[in-house]
């Protein structure tokens, strides 16, 4: 199982850290590992989240995710991307990016530092919807319940996520402006913090509401199958769960690929103060984009979120950390091994809370009570 799911990862692992040694030797050879550690220590909230996702599409989804997925993860947000923001940036034309990238490594790097505000404004908000969305909804399972359940009260109000989003955007770009015109007198970068910010907001309310439609309508089928499925259940036969085909799927997927650019914002940042060399950067990162999407697969077909149901709390969290995190870098900078643990910590710290919720419940008989939830987590 473990070979089936990682195999491609292995042999995307081999090759590039023989492309890097040939390329520069046994000091590319570390830089290359190095960033595909780091690659993996800020993404594994993005593959459990992932998983959710993934799960409730079919076999041939998963495919595309893991092959043209795959394409648009490496070459996409790990090699051209970091190439765009640097022409957009500078206004240049993309061939002389790439010109710059091999032959003036510092003024690439410094276009791409410069970026960096617009990049974390624009990620910062798509990554903190998608957790003020997350913490505002009723869920029978909750994790944290002395908080989940007033938020879940709160989020009975229409559109308050979008209004934290704002406000909070809001505060980043007038703190921004403040610091920028103190240092240098040019207040209106304030102006670019707040368009990217606000792309970010329309751009997951267009994906994220397109692939909620699709999922709604998913939903109602299920509803309606729901009778067949108990009947099925009682006899003992197996029966599948309905699966996401058409176009519900190809927007989930479209979604997908978005949040996990939204991830990868940190990342090819943070690659910057490890090398500014384009190539070693696109291997490291490439690599670790491949262990992200096959540890995806992997909890998906052990169904490891069924078994810890904790999980993808502790990512949603992760994911609130990240985005707060990416806001407070528009203007302070903060270590890429911070961003890492943190998402860490809370995952590791929403799998002890299942593994304590499951014990508990083993020992109860499987009663699945709201309350013993509640004590198996520890709130």
């Amino acid at each position: 199982m473990v070979l089936k799911t990682f195999g491609w990862s292995f042999a995307v692992t081999a090759l590039g850290l023989v492309a890097a040694v040939l390329y520069g030797g046994w000091t590319a050879f570390g830089i290359v590992a190095i960033l595909s550690v780091l690659e993996i220590s800020l993404s594994f909230d993005n593959a459990v989240v992932n998983a959710g996702i993934l799960k409730k599409m079919s076999a041939f989804w998963q495919k595309i995710f893991l092959t043209i997925g795959v394409l648009i993860a490496v070459f996409g947000m790990r090699l051209v991307f970091p190439v765009v923001i640097v022409a957009i940036s500078a206004k240049i034309g993309p061939i002389e990016a790439i010109d710059l990238s091999f032959n003036d490594e510092e003024r690439y790097e410094q276009l791409v530092t410069d970026a960096h505000p617009s990049i974390a404004a624009f990620g910062g908000m798509f990554l903190l919807m998608i957790f003020l969305d997350f913490i505002f909804e009723d869920r029978d399972i909750k994790w944290l319940g002395w908080l989940e359940r007033p938020l879940a009260k709160l989020g009975k109000i229409d559109m308050l996520s979008v209004c934290i989003a704002l406000i909070v955007l809001l505060v980043s770009a007038m703190t921004f402006a403040t610091q920028a015109h103190q240092h240098d007198g040019h207040a209106d970068k304030a102006a670019t913090v707040l368009l990217s910010g606000v792309a970010g907001l329309i751009t997951y309310l267009i994906v994220g509401g397109l692939s909620g439609y699709f999922e709604n309508r998913l939903e109602e089928d299920e509803e309606r199958e729901h009778e067949a499925e108990e009947e099925a259940k009682k006899s003992g036969k197996q029966v599948p769960a309905i699966q996401m085909v058409g176009k519900a799927a190809f927007f989930m997927f479209l979604y997908l690929e978005v949040l996990d650019a939204s991830f990868s914002f940190d990342g090819v940042i943070g690659a910057f103060a490890i090398t500014n060399k384009i190539v070693l950067m696109a291997l490291g990162l490439g690599i670790g984009a491949m262990y992200v999407r096959s540890l995806t697969v992997y909890l998906v077909r052990q169904g490891t979120l069924d078994d810890y149901v904790y999980l993808e709390h502790g990512a949603h969290y992760a994911i609130g950390a990240l985005a707060m995190i990416l806001l407070v870098t528009i203007q302070y900078q903060i270590s890429e091994i911070i961003t890492g643990l943190v998402g860490v910590v809370l995952i590791a710290w929403s799998f002890w809370s299942s593994v304590r919720r499951n014990r508990a419940l083993a020992a109860a008989g499987g009663d699945n009570s709201d309350e013993k939830q509640e004590v198996t987590s520890g709130v």
